[in-house]
């Protein structure tokens, strides 16, 4: 039993180098749809970007009405996490790029 392994283990690591050996250095190649994806996220980025500048817009409103009408203080809490939101979404490419090396 233990021999069958070895034999087994001897003839694994033999075709691994073989497998490896035939292995290349392969080039980079655009996929056939890459300009229309990059439409896309340019589209998504302009939309994030939109949506961000309208939260701030709109949590400024609410703030204004909140201190116009003595109501709460809700606002800082939605001005901050749309600036946060904005940080993320226009970070998120230097980051990717960071992770993915």
């Amino acid at each position: 039993m233990i021999l069958v392994a070895l034999q087994l283990h001897e003839t694994v690591l033999a075709h691994h180098e073989v497998v490896l050996a035939q292995v290349g250095n392969p080039t980079p190649e655009t996929p056939p749809a890459a300009d229309k994806l990059m439409k896309l996220v340019r589209y998504f980025t302009w939309f994030v970007i939109m949506s961000g500048i309208l939260a701030i817009v709109y949590a400024g409103g609410h703030f204004a009405w909140e201190k116009w009408t003595g109501g709460g203080s809700q606002s800082p809490k939605m001005v901050a996490g749309a600036m946060i939101g904005g940080m993320v979404a226009t970070s998120a490419g230097t980051i990717m790029n960071a992770v993915i090396g």
